[in-house]
């Protein structure tokens, strides 16, 4: 980096004798000269208080012997004082522009240097191996603060805040003004002398050889804080932002900017001292001065700039005075793309997106760098299309189209490059592009959704105004009109959000691509859908569909992709991504929302994976009614698959009318092939199909269904287990019984139906009456037929569920049957079991043979639940003792040990009777002994001879 930052020009020529010092007033410089006086020169008329670059100062006038004893060392200036520091003999205090003596310190006699903290008036004087600080008061006199030792003489010395940094032989020491404490920093090198240079910032710049170290105020090292100059300095003097060196052939000039490159070189020899001032620095000669003048903040811009060194133009901007803060936006900004412009055709593309950030210029201007990215059509003007009101700016947009330009003519260079380093040059630009468009996004995507708010507040304002005047004219208002106003933020968002979505996918990252599109986002519809088709790109498509709302879109394509995938199965390295648990997850989040959209996407999943697609319908609350009535319109063949898994999913079932409905589609499904059995003549009873057995497992566990429909629909020569179990269902047993026993020829099964009457208590009131029932059946079936006929009387129920059944006309209500278990009053008389005719003598058994040997089992079985007296009447006359005693034995047991307990329970009850009666007794005996000292309880007086009555408790 080299660039003219000062101009060397002389202001001063000609004097007499040798210059001391050199320092600056009120645009007028002050010269100190080794005879002992000072010269006053100023600048031509017609510099208007700058310092001419055309011409030398003049010499205004002299002052002789203004330092009466000792040549002067050196002289500073105090402008906001108006005072003249000078250190010849001893220290000096002179009052400008007269020159006035105002105070002198004696006690400074033989200092070699001082240095002066204009801000708080603090001067600091190195007087052999002592340090003396001096206060200024009221402006005239020096009063003495403090003295300090120091172990030898200071060479060189600055402030730093409250500290004090002296170069001490060849060594730097921090030492603090207040309590006097010694902090050592480092050594100035082997052959250099200590060099301490105060920076604005109040940091430090300490010489080591030829390295200038930056240090803190408390001696502390700086990172990255080193200027290497290219021999030691003698002096170094400080001109925001550069340091400047004097060297023994030439004056050197440095950034204070890391890495602290050289700037500049200007040639003067043998120049004795640099002098800071406020406008320049001024290198005295031995009988010359001259001037550094920095050149103009804006010049060294546009060198920098044409030179390339970007970062330092933009550090020279923040230089730029404050009321020019136009210019100065202009340039950083200019600068930042033109620096973004050089990172990029050097593929340094992040760090050139940084730059295109922080120039803040709009972002279609940076995706114009990638021709690749297919843009939506937007009314947005560039940063740079509305600049005429300012030349400055128009100045710096003029600059920046033409660097667009020659970029575009660089892009057509390419063709010459390899296909792979292209590849990779542009994977690298859209990766950096991500990042700088997820940078700008949240700021832009804030300022859309704020237009969105304003637009939706604005327009319930104006409808609840139109509301609000209900009586005024109807006639149509013009002004009122809404009409469509293109809004910028949302523009830019879509924009945005559009190229960030194509860089996502082009650099392989689908993932952020789909987070990108679950959030809030303005992509637009038809490009980001191209160019996701375009690349078969499905799983960011589904997501660009979902964020739009098009589900229809989006099942059709998961559809279309399961299918396909199917199709491909069977292909070398197949790997399955789409499978039906996509469409059921897809749909989970719109039951809710749209059931019927639901319904009419889950027909697919519903036949390929039924149990999920159902498990979907209950675990997200999809009415049932509706699901069924669609199936049962679009697609009846799963209607049953639909109701059986929800039945065995639902923990606390479906309503009747499901079932209702499942039943009836199992039985017409039966019926169909009860019929088709039946012409080819294959029909039995004993025959079961997975329907059949479906239908019989649905009809003995539910009980929802509409039984007299049923029954009505079942044939008269056939499905006789199906009828039985819907006469156990309205109680009609006999019919169930009968069915079981005489049609199917399953006595085990009407068994197993008394069983479960029993044990489900249904039958009331005697629970016995059922296996009675079935005795009947075995051994008097016409008598049973009979009393079926006579006692059951079916009625249909109007609504679906169990079905009710009329009390039995004539059915005894008064006396219980008891029964022969616990009954210690029966009596076995003749006439009981053994005398006379059993009841079914008497009976023609015209309704077939009765069924001896399943009668004496059933007993045998169920002796304890069964009338024993009655079934002993039932039995016909000629049934043989011995083929009673596996009934009898355990019943005459069992009947006598319970005779037995009531017996001696009915003792216990006696005992305890006569217990009570003789406690009775004892305690109606209770002796009272009344004598002439005994009081009643009540009036508490002597009852002597007075009547007395007892309550006995």
């Amino acid at each position: 980096m080299v660039h003219s930052a000062f101009d060397a020009v002389e202001l001063v020529t000609g004097v007499p004798s040798d210059i001391v010092d050199v320092a600056s007033y009120a645009g007028k410089l002050l010269v100190a000269v080794k005879d002992g006086s000072l010269r006053i020169y100023s600048a031509p008329p017609h510099a208007d208080g700058q310092i001419p670059r055309d011409g030398p100062y003049a010499l205004e006038r002299q002052q002789p012997s203004l330092w009466r004893r000792g040549t002067p060392l050196s002289i500073e200036v105090s402008a906001s004082r108006d005072l003249l520091l000078s250190l010849a003999e001893c220290v000096s205090l002179h009052r400008l522009p007269g020159l006035e003596t105002v105070a002198v310190i004696s006690k400074t006699k033989g200092a070699n240097l001082f240095a002066w903290d204009d801000r708080r008036g603090l001067l600091a004087v190195g007087r052999w191996k002592r340090l003396t600080i001096f206060r200024l008061d009221s402006g005239r006199e020096f009063v003495e603060v403090r003295e300090f030792g120091v172990p030898d003489t200071v060479k060189s010395m600055a402030w730093c805040s409250d500290n004090i940094c002296l170069g001490i032989r060849k060594e730097y020491t921090i030492i603090n003004s207040m309590t006097g404490a010694l902090t050592e920093v480092f050594s100035s090198g082997r052959n250099a002398p200590p060099l301490v240079v105060a920076l604005p910032t109040g940091e430090l710049l300490l010489g080591k050889d030829n390295i200038g170290v930056f240090v803190d105020q408390n001696g502390k090292l700086i990172q990255d804080g080193r200027i290497i100059w290219s021999d030691m300095p003698a002096s170094v003097a400080i001109h925001r932002p550069y340091a400047v060196a004097r060297q023994p052939r030439h004056v050197e000039i440095r950034s204070l900017r890391a890495p602290n490159a050289l700037v500049q070189t200007v040639v003067l020899r043998d120049v004795q001292k640099l002098v800071e001032t406020e406008n320049c620095i001024l290198a005295v000669l031995a009988r010359s001065v001259y001037g550094l003048l920095p050149v103009p903040i804006g010049a060294q811009i546009v060198q920098l700039t044409a030179s390339g060194e970007f970062e330092e133009a933009l550090s020279l901007c923040k230089l730029l005075p404050p009321e020019d803060s136009n210019l100065r936006a202009a340039k950083e900004s200019s600068i930042h793309i033109r620096y973004g412009h050089f990172l990029f055709d050097n593929g340094s593309y992040e760090e050139a997106m940084e730059q295109f950030s922080d120039s803040h210029v709009d972002i279609t201007y940076v995706l114009s760098l990638y021709p690749s990215l297919v843009l939506p059509q937007t009314h947005i003007i560039g940063q740079h299309d509305g600049l005429e009101d300012l030349p400055e700016l128009a100045r710096e947009s003029s600059d920046v189209t033409d660097e667009m330009e020659s970029y575009s003519l660089q892009l057509h260079e390419y063709g010459d490059k390899s296909p792979m380093e292209i590849k990779k040059m542009s994977h690298n630009a859209l990766t950096a592009l991500v990042k700088y468009l997820q940078k700008k996004r949240n700021g832009i995507i804030e300022r859309a959704t704020a237009e969105v708010t304003e637009e939706v507040v604005s327009g319930a304002v104006h409808h609840s105004l139109v509301l609000s005047e209900p009586y005024r004219s109807k006639k149509p208002n013009k002004k009122r009109a809404q009409t469509h106003t293109s809004s910028i933020a949302r523009e830019m968002a879509t924009v945005l959000d559009t190229s960030l979505l194509q860089a996502l996918i082009l650099t392989g990252q689908p993932s952020g691509a789909i987070e990108l599109l679950k959030g809030l986002n303005y992509c637009d519809l038809k490009i980001c859908k191209e160019f996701l088709e375009e690349r078969n790109d499905y799983m960011v498509l589904l997501e660009l569909y979902k964020s739009n709302e098009m589900h229809r879109e989006a099942l059709q394509l998961l559809n279309q992709l399961d299918e396909e995938s199917k199709a491909e199965m069977g292909k070398i390295g197949f790997n399955k991504k789409f499978d039906p648990q996509m469409i059921i997850q897809y749909l989970r989040p719109l039951c809710r929302s749209d059931p019927m959209l639901v319904l009419e996407s889950s027909l697919y999943v519903l036949e390929h994976n039924p149990s999920d697609t159902i498990e979907l319908f209950l675990s997200e609350n999809v009415p049932a009614d509706l699901v069924n009535s669609y199936l049962k319109q679009h697609a009846p063949n799963l209607q049953s698959t639909y109701l059986e898994l929800m039945l065995s999913m639902s923990v606390s079932g479906i309503n009747p009318n499901l079932q209702n409905e499942l039943v009836q589609l199992y039985l017409s499904e039966v019926l169909d092939w009860h019929m088709i059995l039946k012409e080819e003549g294959n029909w039995t009873e004993k025959t079961y199909s997975p329907t059949r057995n479906k239908l019989i497992t649905a009809l003995e566990n539910n009980s929802g269904y509409n039984t007299d429909t049923l029954l009505k629909r079942l044939p008269q020569d056939a499905l006789f287990e199906e009828r039985a179990i819907l006469y156990g269902k309205i109680n009609q047993h006999l019919r169930a019984l009968s069915l079981y026993v005489h049609k199917l020829q399953m006595p085990e099964r009407a068994v197993a139906y008394c069983d479960r009457v029993y044990e489900e208590g249904a039958q009331q009131p005697s629970k016995s009456n059922i296996y009675f029932n079935l005795l009947q059946i075995y051994l008097n079936p016409r008598k049973a037929e009979k009393e079926f006929e006579q006692k059951i009387v079916p009625v249909a129920s109007p609504y679906t569920g169990l079905q009710k059944v009329t009390k039995v006309r004539g059915a005894r209500m008064g006396k219980k049957v008891v029964e022969i278990e616990g009954a210690d009053e029966t009596r076995f008389s003749p006439s009981g079991t053994d005398s006379g005719r059993s009841d079914g003598d008497g009976d023609d058994v015209s309704g077939g043979p009765i069924m001896l040997n399943e009668a004496l089992e059933l007993l045998s079985q169920r002796w304890d639940r069964i009338n024993g007296a009655q079934a002993l009447r039932l039995l016909p006359r000629d049934t043989k003792l011995q083929d009673m005693v596996l009934f009898l034995e355990p019943l005459l047991r069992n009947s006598s040990e319970h005779r037995r307990n009531y017996m001696v329970i009915k003792n216990l009850i006696f005992r305890a009777n006569l217990q009570v009666k003789e406690d009775l007794y004892k305690r109606r005996q209770a002796v009272l002994k009344i004598d002439g000292d005994s009081m009643c309880s009540l009036c508490h007086k002597r009852i002597a001879n007075n009547s007395m009555y007892i309550h006995q408790v």
